[in-house]
């Protein structure tokens, strides 16, 4: 019985299929096989998903026969952390590389998930290029490093040249403590109405940011801390706390803040940089580095005069204490999971997209700041937006307490912040309020009052 060509064309077609799956197959048993994992923003992660593919295209170039594949996850940010802690559990599912958020390094590498990398950093020579402050935001409790930082942040204040000088106010700006703070929002309030004096997250809607950019930036600038490293406690009552609540309730009991209906809401990130920003409506923003990327000429609300009507300023400490300004920080690294089969090319892959080149190249377009210093000091990063006057925040920046309850304690600051906004609680029960459900979670062993 003949053949058909059409016959024959399908099973060559089956053979090579059978051929290149076999192939496949073989190339990741061997080692060639490079699975990077990482969480999709969608939208919004437009710049990190094509600065992995450039990354990808070259390494493959330097390293023949060896396959980058590029595994996108989208998520919320809590579905993340769970649908990643499940991927590295298990050898047949861990990817070869993820990227980590700095905060969950700690957890995920007491929980076994997370390749030490100790020995790869002491023999290159480019990890000197680092700021310190990253590498220790990439450092476990245990004193080992778990991460290469690919993209860092920091906070600090965006105020409005034209309402500020319409409120008599002085331009270029930098308050000196929160009092400066304050009388510049009341001066705004008489001089300047109808637009919001002052805005900070405020909400349990908005997540982390209410607990980092709000209530973490003004703790961080007191004389106290949120955890105390040494003793491994968290410090649920002290003088800080208490007068971080009273600088929230002054805001919103003097009218120095938005609408409730504004700020409590899901949407309230989105309000504030396509709306209120752009329509300059708002005097003074505590708030992230990131900012402008919204108004870039391919962001979602393009605004090419953004950074020059908002410009940013540090945010000072409470009384101007040393060192005088404080940020928050956080970020992104990327690790090698512990089940990882291919470690020795994962690293190769992680020097490449971490150098210099590709550092550059991926901070210049997705908005986020450089972890390098060699960077942080190339002419043209430096004339991009605000990325100057942002990275110098790193200097005197903080992280938050990588701890495996950070995350609890984090809702709980998020509650707290939302009762003292809305008037139903004053900032000490607020606090005492705090300390309790605090207690509850952590356990009366470690929690501290000062």
């Amino acid at each position: 019985m003949s053949i058909s060509k059409k016959s024959l064309l399908a099973l060559a077609a089956i053979l090579l299929l059978i051929v290149s799956t076999a192939c496949s197959s073989q190339e990741a048993q061997n080692g060639n096989m490079v699975k990077v994992a990482y969480r999709d923003f969608g939208a919004n992660g437009k710049a990190l998903t094509e600065w992995l593919n450039v990354v990808k295209a070259e390494f493959e170039q330097q390293h023949p026969g060896a396959k980058v594949q590029l595994v996108p996850v989208q998520a919320s940010e809590a579905d993340w952390f769970a649908k990643i802690a499940l991927m590295m559990k298990s050898e047949d599912t861990a990817p070869d590389v993820v990227t980590e958020d700095t905060f969950m390094v700690n957890s995920d590498a007491k929980a076994g998930y997370l390749e030490p990398l100790d020995d790869k950093v002491k023999g290159w020579s480019d990890w000197e290029n680092f700021f310190d402050g990253v590498k220790n935001g990439v450092t476990a409790n245990d004193g080992k490093i778990y991460g290469v930082p690919y993209s860092t942040d920091t906070r600090g204040l965006f105020y409005n040249v034209n309402i500020f000088k319409k409120a008599g106010l002085p331009v270029p700006w930098q308050p000196k403590n929160w009092n400066d703070i304050l009388t510049a929002a009341q001066t705004i309030k008489k001089k300047v109405p109808g637009v919001v004096p002052f805005w900070a997250n405020s909400g349990k809607a908005s997540g982390e940011a209410t607990s980092m950019q709000t209530f973490e930036m003004l703790l961080y600038g007191t004389n106290d801390t949120l955890y105390d490293s040494k003793s491994g406690k968290w410090i649920v009552k002290s003088p800080g706390f208490l007068n971080s609540l009273k600088f929230i309730q002054t805001i919103y009991s003097k009218g120095l803040g938005p609408q409730l209906s504004q700020v409590l809401t899901g949407q309230a990130g989105d309000i504030l940089v396509t709306q209120l920003m752009p329509k300059e409506k708002v005097g003074i923003v505590l708030n992230g580095n990131w900012i402008p990327s919204t108004w870039r000429k391919d962001g979602p609300t393009p605004w090419p005069e953004g950074t020059k009507v908002y410009q940013f300023t540090a945010m000072p400490t409470q009384n101007g204490q040393a060192p005088g300004f404080t940020s928050m920080s956080g970020g992104w690294a990327l690790s090698i999971p512990s089940m990882a089969k291919n470690k020795e090319l994962a690293w190769e892959f992680i020097k490449l997209a971490t150098s210099k080149k590709y550092q550059k190249e991926y901070s210049l377009k997705s908005g986020d700041l450089t972890t390098r210093k060699d960077v942080a000091n190339d002419h043209e990063y430096k004339a991009e937006g605000i990325f100057n006057q942002a990275t110098k925040f790193l200097e005197f920046t903080h992280f938050r307490p990588a701890v495996d309850q950070y995350p609890a304690v984090s809702t709980q600051i998020q509650t707290t912040v939302e009762a003292v906004v809305t008037g139903s609680l004053p900032p000490k029960q607020a606090m005492d309020q705090y300390a309790q459900n605090v207690t509850r979670v952590v356990g009366t062993d470690k929690v501290v009052s000062k």
